[in-house]
């Protein structure tokens, strides 16, 4: 047998993106764009509307012509994902859409990883 290495999945607190966890409706998008809180930084720009539901709810809006290539769209779609499921039970009550900047493909993903962090709490604290 071959060296076989056993890769735990990248969510390991228990957290899952389920469906009660996105933003699926042309209308749940609409109302993040009419009248959201906003925060952006180089990588990111991440709106954020109040709403009544306990369970925080994510959107993307990643977009090919600031990130040409699906592989790029894909990570960024992932790490994403990633950080607000660490961060989903902090950020209750909202309903969220992050937008990618032009060059966020090309960062590391500590990087954005860390600006994401910022986000979330900037916004966790502006919404309450």
């Amino acid at each position: 047998m071959p060296n076989e290495t056993f890769v735990k999945p990248m969510n390991q607190s228990g957290e899952k993106f389920s469906r009660q966890s996105r933003l699926l409706t042309a209308e749940d998008y609409r109302r993040v764009f009419s009248k959201p809180i906003k925060s952006s930084d180089g990588f990111f720009t991440v709106l954020a509307v109040k709403k009544h539901h306990e369970q925080a709810r994510l959107g993307l809006a990643i977009s090919k012509k600031n990130t040409r290539l699906a592989v790029d769209r894909n990570r960024l779609k992932r790490l994403i994902r990633e950080s607000f499921r660490k961060n989903q039970s902090h950020l209750d009550g909202l309903d969220l859409v992050v937008m990618a900047r032009q060059q966020t493909s090309q960062q590391e993903n500590h990087k954005l990883f860390r600006s994401l962090q910022r986000h979330w709490i900037k916004l966790q604290k502006s919404c309450n």
